[in-house]
């Protein structure tokens, strides 16, 4: 791997090196959280490098290249990249592999300067460079090295003193940053990075590569800080996209500029990693449809984050996924944890309700020459989401989508079981065996049961229950986006456009979707809603109804004044009904859905 004689540096040194830094971080991840107040104070600098150097970990396999070995390394980062550390950690890797010549085995001197000239990568790709950050002690590592660039025999012994050199400027971050002054903290990204550069040092004197195999091989979970301060967030979403074929470099630094800070561009025009705190990540993302395509998004809600952690009101956490159709305040007030569902125009990759909102998706759906699809949530993401929900909750209780349409809910479940492993507490997780407007009266009687005191216990055995007596009915009032979407075939769909028939869709007791009837008008179709609700209604309770729209506004008010007239209730929502259902009901389609209480 590395000859004295010939002092060269080749792919499998490179890779055992990158794996013993890397394991630095993940063992020190907790640490590396509680430090971090900079640039915002959320606690997951850590986490944030600990997922990045996950990605390349998981992702790449020793090559006695160095060329190749590099490259691998930079793009599995860019992919894997998270938060607004990890993304410039990316970009550095990035500016190695963009700067190392093209050869299998690279001398000391090549490789600090090298080093040298990923700095301005760095640089470039921050909005606003801070120094006393990462950034610096990154920096004069390099100076460092360049400065001992001609000691082609002493590579070990150079790389070792390094080290106090890393150690210093580190220390040094408290005193450049007020911030950091205040709290006597060193920045954590710098530290994640020193870690990284110590794991390094300790393998190049030890090459002990078995034990080094034996320990990236365990399985480290990402970690979640128990501290978290009750600081204002300027911007609610930590918002990160992979981005390629960019037209225009320039143009995506200003509309990232314009619609929030802590902007971060890793890569390059032909792939990007993009990091921006935002307030609107629906109205950026439509702005960036036009500058390359969006290949990969990823939205955190920090203030549903720094709630869990000092402002939550229960210590029942309750989980569901964007099907989930309920007003935002209800979703606010009850501080409900919504996972988005994947939605695709063509290449172009979007989470729903928050990067894409129903008025953006409904221009998308008539102008698109592509029909959009959904893929589920996987089980990466419930992972991560139910070990951060698990460290400051007694118990998780998650309801989703009918599993007869999604491998959501399988999804979910496999990570519940492993996290109510890991931390010994309760995930339960409940197919609701429908969606939307159903789906929400389940989430939100659950939501008020918690509110009341209920036991995991009580509240599970509830929800089992509330499933039973909650039902949807979906008036369709055009069937060309079910012949789209594959869900009428396009034969009997023409015919019975050309009829004029309007279908009533609703959800068996299996949570399948069936025909409850069909009529020659919306109207008529919706008058059968009403009268199968009053039918189903004798004898019961009725708890509370949606009323749901596909962009068609003036339908719902109608609804809504006839239901009152039937029940003497106001609905507890009034929604534009999810783009994932939307896309299939079609636009102005109305859905009613009601619960009856046990």
């Amino acid at each position: 791997m590395y000859n004295i004689e010939t002092p060269l540096i080749n792919g499998k040194l490179l890779y055992y090196a990158f794996i013993a830094g890397g394991n630095q971080i993940l063992q020190n991840q907790l640490e590396i959280n509680r430090i971090n107040v900079f640039p915002v104070n959320d606690k997951d600098t850590g986490t944030n490098l600990a997922s990045t150097i996950r990605s390349v970990i998981d992702n790449i396999k020793p090559h006695k290249s160095y060329k190749t070995t590099v490259n691998n390394i930079a793009d599995a980062a860019l992919i894997g990249a998270r938060g607004n550390s990890g993304v410039i950690f990316a970009q550095f890797l990035h500016g190695l592999s963009q700067e190392t010549l093209n050869k299998p085995n690279i001398t000391f001197h090549e490789f600090t300067e090298s080093i040298k000239r990923s700095i301005p990568y760095i640089y470039e790709a921050i909005a606003n460079p801070v120094e006393g950050t990462m950034l610096t002690v990154i920096k004069e590592w390099s100076e460092f090295l360049s400065s001992k660039k001609e000691a082609i025999h002493d590579f070990e012994n150079v790389m070792v003193d390094s080290l106090e050199v890393l150690e210093k400027s580190l220390a040094e971050t408290t005193f450049k940053l007020k911030v950091l002054n205040k709290t006597g903290f060193v920045d954590a990204g710098a530290k994640g990075f020193v870690l990284f550069i110590k794991g390094i040092i300790d393998f190049i004197k030890t090459r002990d590569i078995r034990n080094l195999v034996v320990e990236s091989q365990e399985s480290i979970s990402l970690i979640h800080s128990e501290e978290l301060t009750d600081e204002e967030l300027t911007h609610r979403y930590c918002t990160e996209a992979i981005i390629r074929n960019i037209s225009s470099r320039s143009e995506l630094q200003n509309r990232l500029n314009e619609n929030g800070d802590s902007v971060v561009i890793a890569g390059s025009e032909s792939i990007s990693r993009i990091h921006v705190h935002t307030n609107h990540p629906a109205e950026l993302f439509h702005q960036l449809k036009d500058i390359g395509t969006i290949t990969y998004q990823k939205v955190d809600d920090m203030f549903r984050q720094q709630e869990a952690v000092t402002r939550r009101k229960w210590n029942i956490a309750l989980v569901t996924d964007s099907t989930c159709d309920l007003s935002q305040e209800l979703i606010d007030f009850y501080q409900i944890h919504i996972v988005p569902v994947n939605l695709n125009f063509g290449d172009n990759h979007y989470l729903d309700k928050v990067t894409i909102q129903p008025n953006q998706f409904y221009d998308l759906l008539e102008t698109d020459a592509e029909f959009p699809k959904t893929s589920q949530i996987n089980e990466q993401t419930f992972t991560n989401l139910y070990s951060h929900l698990a460290s400051h909750y007694d118990a998780v209780v998650a309801v989703h989508l009918t599993s007869q349409f999604s491998g959501t809910f399988a999804n979910s479940v496999k990570a519940g079981n492993r996290i109510s492993q890991e931390f010994n507490k309760p995930v339960h997780v409940i197919d609701s065996k429908s969606l939307s407007g159903a789906l929400g009266l389940i989430v939100l009687k659950a939501a008020m049961e918690i509110e009341g005191g209920s036991s995991v216990e009580s509240l599970v055995a509830s929800l089992r229950n509330d499933v039973n007596q909650t039902k949807i009915f979906v008036s369709v009032r055009d069937l060309k986006y079910m012949i789209k979407g594959g869900r009428v075939s396009r034969p009997k769909g023409l015919i019975a456009s050309t009829l004029g028939l309007n279908p009533v869709i609703t959800m068996d007791e299996n949570g399948k979707s069936q025909l409850f009837g069909k009529t020659f008008s919306q109207q008529s179709s919706l008058q059968k809603i009403y009268r199968h609700i009053g039918k189903i209604s004798k004898g019961k309770t009725l708890w509370n109804y949606i009323i749901l729209h596909a962009h068609n506004p003036n339908g719902a008010l109608e609804t809504e004044e006839v239901m009152f007239k039937m029940t003497g209730k106001n609905p507890v929502s009034v929604v534009d009904i999810s783009p994932v259902i939307g896309m299939h009901a079609g636009k102005g389609s109305i859905a009613i859905s009601v619960m009856f209480d046990n």
